[in-house]
């Protein structure tokens, strides 16, 4: 069974594009019309951009047309400061580039967007991340002549899920975000990725917004120019992987390195044998490493250093003090 109909019978929402596009290109094996993807090398990262432009690719792939980023950043993952600030630094860079795509100006008030569950480690990469963004619209607003020209307005909110708030998340916004008339919002997520290897290894930057959960099913309202009439881009980085996807892989590998192994395990015996394991968790389990703690702080520090950098210019580490929360 190619994987791509085996992820679609079990409904699984890919949220990384790069892996979309990579499971539909080789499943139609050709390129698939509409779809650009270019490459870059940098010093601790490899960066792939898809742009979606055809609305019938942007449907076969499951995602909004758009602009795509995905930093792969095996470096992320180590306890290395200094790889860190590099990833940061490329992160930062696509950044500014989105907001350039968007035309929003360098001095637009930008909002940014926490989104997930700060009591769950594998969903807290949104509210770690606000936790240490530089929060600036007061200031601007009570002391602009204290401000200089490498600064901008930023607002910052955690919205919490609707188990803990009982609002829907896209309300919360879509309230704010009428008050405080940003230009631009910008929101952070978790996200699920098809790969174990990616768990926060890989970024994914999106001038598209995001639907908030789609890759574990709990997708809730999207947050994008249509629902809140202003600009969305989405930063997010794989915490979970489907248990299902796990166990694709193991008897793909064990059919191709067993003799014959092919007509015992076959696709109807693959499906039957994943929905027994998973029936205790309602047929679907996501997973995620036990050192995550560590990777939820690696990632979110590094993520507010380049949203820091890529807003913020002119904020340097000796007065980086006065802007923290």
């Amino acid at each position: 069974m190619p994987v791509l109909e085996f992820y679609r019978n079990r409904g699984i929402q890919l949220d990384l594009a790069v892996e979309a596009h990579a499971l539909l290109r080789g499943d139609a094996q050709q390129e698939i019309p509409g779809v650009s993807e270019s490459k870059e090398d940098f010093e601790n990262s490899k960066v792939t951009t898809v742009v979606i432009q055809d609305p019938a690719a942007a449907q076969m792939m499951g995602k909004a047309p758009g602009t795509y980023i995905t930093i792969d950043a095996q470096g992320l993952r180590e306890s290395d400061p200094l790889i860190h600030d590099s990833i940061a630094e490329v992160l930062a860079q696509k950044l500014a580039e989105l907001l350039e795509i968007q035309n929003i100006p360098q001095n637009a008030h930008i909002m940014l967007v926490g989104l997930g569950n700060w009591a769950a480690t594998p969903d807290a990469l949104g509210p770690k991340v606000i936790s240490r963004v530089f929060v600036t619209r007061h200031l601007h607003k009570y002391i602009p002549e204290q401000m200089g020209p490498g600064t901008r307005p930023v607002s910052a909110l955690s919205p919490g899920v609707m188990g803990i708030t009982g609002i829907e998340t896209a309300e919360i916004i879509r309230g704010a975000v009428e008050k405080v008339t940003p230009a631009c919002v910008i929101a952070i997520d978790a996200l699920a990725a098809s790969n174990v290897e990616r768990i926060c290894s890989t970024i994914q930057i999106a001038d598209s917004g995001i639907n908030p959960g789609s890759g574990v099913g709990n997708t809730r309202s999207a947050l994008d120019r249509n629902s809140l009439g202003i600009p969305v881009i989405a930063i997010g980085i794989p915490t979970v992987v489907h248990a299902e996807i796990i166990m694709y892989e193991a008897f793909n590998n064990l059919r191709k390195a067993v003799p014959g192994m092919s007509r015992q395990i076959n696709d109807a015996t693959l499906q039957q044998t994943v929905n027994n394991m998973l029936m205790p968790f309602g047929g679907h389990l996501t997973v995620t490493p036990k050192e995550i703690d560590s990777l939820i702080n690696n990632a979110a520090r590094c993520v507010a250093t380049a949203l820091n950098q890529s807003l913020h210019p002119d904020i340097t580490s000796e007065n980086a003090n006065l802007f923290l929360q």
